[in-house]
């Protein structure tokens, strides 16, 4: 499987990705740093990743599922 997904990487060195990633088993992964900053709506969302995280429960799915 090769997936590519976008992340940022802070100040501090950590690299948070923009989205959930599923894998079964060990696999090697290649990051590549680019030149551009990130662009601020994809900021904006890592940033409030935790926050929101309170959503993303099979609770909220179910409550909401009529609205689908």
């Amino acid at each position: 499987m090769i997936k590519t997904i976008e992340a940022i990487v802070d100040d501090a060195g950590q690299l948070r990705l923009a989205e959930p990633l599923k894998v079964k088993g060990v696999h090697r992964a290649l990051v590549t740093i680019l030149d551009e900053p990130p662009s601020q709506a994809l900021e904006t969302a890592l940033l409030s990743e935790s926050g929101l995280s309170d959503w993303a429960r099979h609770e909220e799915d179910e409550a909401w599922s009529h609205l689908q």
